[in-house]
């Protein structure tokens, strides 16, 4: 099983922060898990221009890769001006249209203030459900409120992203059952 998080954003801490909490959380309930952070400050990624993903080469390969190849994916995201940053938007524009086919995807976001929950809802999930992902219907939300000094204070928080690993491994074992009984149906 591999499962690959993704820190959406060039800039801040506190997505990489949660992002970081929920992969150890990951690493700790499934230590058989191959586990891998895309954090997109690391990377340096050119501009999707329409080619093929695996046409580009460096880090913006790599990463591009490294999702094609996940079975599942934890994206973390920060909220910009009422929606996702443009580094992650990017990837999704670097992936084919059915990237997330097979795949599960669960997603935590961080923002600001409370006004901008549904960012999930109105500009993330939209994607991925055009991009064919198998998506954890629950995600975490985090207010600047939950976090001090570059830590998560809200117990809640800490609860509930154990849960959205636990539901996101859950989803993609009853996807793998389905997919092993579609494939035993077929004799050849």
């Amino acid at each position: 099983m591999k499962i690959v998080g993704i820190a959406g954003s060039n800039v801040g801490t506190k997505t990489k922060t949660a992002m970081d909490y929920t992969l150890n959380a990951a690493r700790a309930q499934y230590p058989n898990a191959e586990i891998t952070l895309l954090d997109l400050e690391e990377y340096t990624i050119v501009f999707g221009d329409g080619r093929d993903y695996r046409e580009y080469d460096g880090d913006t390969k790599y990463v591009a890769e490294t999702i094609m190849e996940a079975d599942a994916i934890i994206i973390g995201t920060p909220t910009f001006q009422a929606s996702i940053p443009a580094t992650l938007k990017n990837i999704f524009d670097l992936l084919p249209v059915n990237a997330f086919r097979g795949k599960v995807v669960s997603m935590l976001a961080t923002a600001g203030s409370a006004r901008h929950f549904l960012m999930i809802e109105q500009q993330l999930k939209p994607i991925l459900s055009y991009m064919k992902a198998h998506i954890v219907p629950t995600y975490v939300f985090i207010e600047e409120k939950d976090f001090h000094r570059n830590e998560i204070v809200n117990d809640d928080i800490l609860f509930r992203i154990d849960r959205l690993v636990e539901d996101t491994v859950m989803h993609l074992n009853v996807l793998t059952a389905i997919q092993e009984a579609k494939d035993a149906a077929y004799d050849f």
